[in-house]
């Protein structure tokens, strides 16, 4: 037997064992990768049990009825490609997904264009990129600044669509913005507009995680913005400086005034860090899988669900579209796929 041969023998018994496993077999004919069939195969068993039905939101303006969980691709991808985890979230209802430059995100966009290549057509495409100005959030910029965010955003969405290998993103962010006066220039406005009658982006958006309230409240007031994508926890606003709740936040359910006018005027709103903090980093010596239980009533409590779940869970029955999260394995994709599609379950009563 050649080595070709018995490589085609293996595959072909591999792909048997996961179709008896419930494990997608196209993962690894459209992989090509029999490392990432072997990886799947060693995670099947997050995949045996049968999947809920994904849930879909309308994301604001953009007309477009998004799943309530966003694969963020950034750092899954940063390394290397991962279709199989990729294929899975799609075949299980994922339509929506977010990923960013290179320059902050190596080759995570570069990573998933072969993903694009099948699938292009039916799904939500973000991605994102910083202006790069060296500003305090509570800095006004001049309007050299503002020209040069421009140019620099502008130019990141041009790399992005050569490294998508796609002549089209149907959202493009201000990523990590956290200036007001960056969010309502009208030279960033201008650079979109152009972008978008160039047929490269159809919708503006923007990503906080730092002075957020404020970012979100001029996004607002502007009525350019059609999607936000906010840090925000069940305690209130996610912390950058200290991956904690910013001290002094409301809560999330005192935050939902703000939230339903976002959505009156036409933003469609994904949460992200939901559950940074309660994960933490056990090699820094922090992460409290308990924070929020101060924030939940005893009826939720109750509910069967993982800490990860729970904040998810929370965010999108108070007031949240979709939660984007970062998933690096088939056990993190199922767990946060669960919460996001059964979250209504949870409230009911």
């Amino acid at each position: 037997m050649t080595l070709n041969a018995g490589r085609r023998d293996f595959a072909r018994n591999l792909l048997h064992s996961m179709a008896l496993l419930g494990v997608g077999g196209q993962t690894l004919l459209r992989s090509g990768s029999l490392r990432a069939a072997v990886q799947q195969v060693q995670e099947s068993g997050a995949m045996r049990s049968p999947w809920p039905e994904m849930q879909y939101r309308t994301l604001g303006r953009t007309g477009f009825a998004g799943s309530r969980l966003v694969f963020g691709c950034g750092a899954t991808l940063m390394k290397s490609r991962r279709d199989e985890l990729l294929h899975a979230a799609f075949d299980a209802g994922v339509n929506v997904f977010d990923v960013g430059t290179r320059r902050y995100y190596d080759d995570a966009e570069r990573n998933l264009a072969p993903f694009l290549k099948t699938h292009r057509e039916r799904i939500f495409l973000i991605s994102k990129a910083m202006v790069y100005l060296d500003v305090r959030p509570d800095e006004r910029i001049t309007l050299a600044q503002a020209r040069q965010a421009a140019q620099t955003w502008s130019g990141l969405l041009d790399q992005s669509l050569g490294d998508l290998g796609v002549e089209h993103v149907d959202a493009y962010y201000l990523m990590a913005s956290n200036n007001v006066s960056v969010v309502t220039s009208d030279e960033i406005y201008a650079a979109f507009q152009r972008a978008r009658d160039a047929g490269k982006v159809s919708y503006l958006g923007l990503s906080t995680h730092q002075n957020a309230q404020a970012v979100l409240e001029a996004a607002i007031g502007t009525g350019w913005y059609d999607l936000a994508m906010i840090a925000i926890t069940p305690g209130g606003w996610y912390n950058w400086e200290d991956r904690n709740i910013l001290p002094g936040s409301p809560t999330l359910k005192e935050l939902q005034p703000l939230l339903s006018r976002a959505r009156e005027a036409g933003i469609g709103l994904v949460g992200m860090k939901a559950a940074r903090f309660i994960a933490g980093r056990k090699f820094l010596g922090w992460g409290n899988p308990d924070a929020f239980d101060e924030f939940y009533d005893e009826q939720y409590l109750r509910q069967k669900l993982s800490p990860f779940q729970r904040s998810y869970a929370f965010l999108l029955e108070h007031g949240l579209d979709a939660v984007n999260a970062d998933m690096q394995n088939f056990a993190h994709l199922k767990e946060n796929y669960v919460a996001a599609a059964n979250s209504p379950r949870y409230f009911v009563g």
